[in-house]
């Protein structure tokens, strides 16, 4: 295959990196956006244990559903469509949210936002490769650095805005970002380029493959790293600021900084994890220290809440490390296509639908025990699992060989 020859970024293509940016900006907001401010909205809305462990599964469990789908659209209408219709529903999720007069709307106002971030997280690759085929690493590394950044911004500014104009506006004001991000891509739809460039097909993984991928030890230890991070990171999302509250005596506002710091934290490892990964030979070491990091800051949060706050919430916040080192490791632990495509899609499947159990099982944890103690063992007891699976993945070998092993017994 010939080299793609590089072009200058904006030659030709100022809008549609324009609206990449913009797409990433969006794809985070509505999940950190509601738990500083759970406080607020109990006033009007009763929002019980369940009620929030719910509110908290919906993110992954929307992006899994929503991103199976994806493809079979993008198929018959291309990427930028789907994309418009998609940014429309995060509008409309935002609305419905601020104007949620019952615990019902705001989890119908949730589904609809988190099914155009489900839809979203499918598209943005694609469209980064039809759109930058010459700059791929630059603009992958650009739109995630952009949705981190969007998962940190929503906790420094919930409160702040609740306490000025009302916790409606706080979570209705997303919108706007949602709408601006429409601009760019309406643009390109109705000014209909001249030149037109095949879509990529968002890849399906290939049914036998992902059939055999069940007795893959290589596959379940990166599904085990991806969904312990989505746990425990879904789980810290919706119930960190209540958390810090009760045992760190924190007022509201400091609560959502301090669930932006756990989110900073994500923005160093979507940067260094994957190159790490990609230059030593065992990789073992990087799942061990995200251990360390997240228990050590899990139990300092147990047995230390009030000291060394922030140092706490910084070290668990390390933990999610997993994410983008599974999501790295679809590629350098496998040889072909076909075995990346079915990788990809049985670790985001099955890891998300894990990750959703997070908030449910944290929160029925709490409102059993009437504590954090258990909620926070729960969380603890994650990190058994992560440690084999860091020895099966510490291991150079191969998705291709572990299927041809399998199949020969």
């Amino acid at each position: 295959m010939n080299p793609i020859a590089a072009r200058r970024l904006w030659s030709g293509r100022g809008l549609a990196l324009l609206g990449i940016v913009l797409v990433a900006a969006n794809l985070r907001n509505a999940v950190a956006a509601l738990s500083p401010i759970v406080a607020e909205i109990n006033v009007d809305v009763a929002l019980g244990a369940v009620s929030l462990g719910v509110l908290g599964m919906l993110p992954p469990v929307c992006f899994s559903v929503f991103g199976i789908f994806t493809p079979m659209v993008t198929r018959r209408h291309g990427l930028e469509l789907p994309l418009v219709l998609a940014l429309a529903l995060i509008a409309v999720g935002h609305v419905i949210r601020g104007l949620s007069g019952s615990v019902t709307m705001l989890i119908i106002g949730s589904v609809v936002a988190f099914a155009g971030l489900g839809v979203g997280n499918v598209l943005l690759p694609p469209l980064v490769k039809k759109y930058f085929p010459d700059r791929v690493g630059l603009m992958t590394s650009l739109y995630v650095t952009v949705v981190a950044l969007s998962t940190l911004i929503p906790p420094l500014i919930a409160v702040p805005v609740a306490d000025a104009a009302g916790w409606r506006v706080s979570l209705g004001m997303w919108m706007v970002l949602a709408l601006l991000a429409l601009v760019p891509w309406i643009t390109m739809l109705l000014g209909n380029r001249a030149v037109r460039t095949p879509t990529p097909i968002v890849e399906e993984a290939d049914a036998t493959i992902l059939g055999r991928l069940w007795k893959s030890s290589i596959a379940w230890a990166i599904t085990g790293i991806f969904a312990a991070s989505a746990l425990n990171a879904y789980a810290m999302f919706a119930w960190l600021p209540r958390l810090l509250v009760d045992t760190a005596g924190v007022s509201p506002a400091q609560a959502g900084t301090l669930l932006a710091v756990y989110a900073g934290m994500g923005i160093p490892g979507a940067l260094i994890i994957p190159v790490l990964a990609a230059r030593i030979a065992n990789v073992g070491p990087l799942v061990y220290v995200g251990v360390f990091a997240f228990v050590a800051g899990d139990l300092g949060l147990l047995f230390a809440p009030e000291t060394l706050t922030w140092l706490w919430v910084g070290l668990a916040g390390l933990g999610p490390l997993f994410f983008p080192l599974a999501l790295v490791l679809i590629n350098l632990r496998s040889r072909t296509h076909a075995g990346a495509v079915a990788l990809s899609s049985f670790v985001q499947s099955i890891g998300y639908i894990v990750g959703a159990l997070g908030p449910l099982l944290f929160g029925l944890a709490h409102e059993l025990s009437g504590g954090w103690t258990w909620p926070l063992l729960f969380l603890l007891a994650t990190a058994l699992p992560i440690l084999f699976a860091g020895a099966v993945i510490g291991r150079p070998h191969m998705l291709e060989d572990d299927l041809a092993r399998s199949r020969s017994r």
